[in-house]
C-alpha cells in the first residue's frame, strides 16, 4: 500500500491514495478540512465499524445501522499524542443480541482492526456499545 501527501497551500495538505482517492487535511485546527489526527480517529472508527458490521451480519443479526462515536483525549505536552480513545458503537436493528454485539466489538478491538491494534501499542483504547431497536 502506498500513498503520498502534497502541500496545497497555507496549512492545507492533500493525501493521495494508491486506489485513486484524495483526502484534504487542514493542520490549522481543522478550519477547512479534518486535521491529520481527526483522520486517525475517523480511520479507527471506519476500520472498527467494518469489522463489527461484518461480524454481526455473519452472526445473522438483523442489523440496520451502525454508528461509532469516538472520543480522543490528548496529552498536554508537545507532541500532543492521544493518551486515551473511547469508541461507543450504536447498533440499530431488530432483535439484536447483546451477546453478539459484545463479541463483535471485542473481536474488532482485540483481533481484527489493524488501526486499533497499531494504536493500542501506545494509546489506551476502550469501547462500549448501545443497541437500539428499529430501522435507522
Amino acid at each position: 500500500m502506498n500513498t503520498a501527501v502534497k502541500w496545497a497551500k497555507d496549512e492545507l495538505f492533500i493525501g493521495y491514495t494508491e486506489s485513486g482517492h484524495s483526502v484534504l487535511m487542514d493542520a490549522d485546527n481543522g478550519k477547512l478540512a479534518p486535521t491529520p489526527l481527526e483522520n486517525v480517529l475517523i480511520s479507527l472508527g471506519g476500520c472498527s465499524s467494518v469489522d463489527v458490521v461484518s461480524i454481526l451480519k455473519k452472526a445473522k443479526q438483523d442489523i440496520t445501522g451502525c454508528e461509532v462515536v469516538i472520543k480522543g483525549a490528548r496529552v498536554n505536552s508537545i507532541p500532543k499524542l492521544f493518551s486515551d480513545i473511547h469508541l461507543t458503537f450504536i447498533i440499530t436493528g431488530n432483535k439484536i443480541s447483546h451477546k453478539h454485539v459484545d463479541r463483535a466489538v471485542s473481536l474488532s478491538a482485540d483481533k481484527y482492526c489493524s488501526v486499533a491494534l497499531m494504536l493500542n501499542k501506545a494509546v489506551n483504547i476502550t469501547h462500549s456499545f448501545e443497541i437500539k431497536s428499529g430501522i435507522s
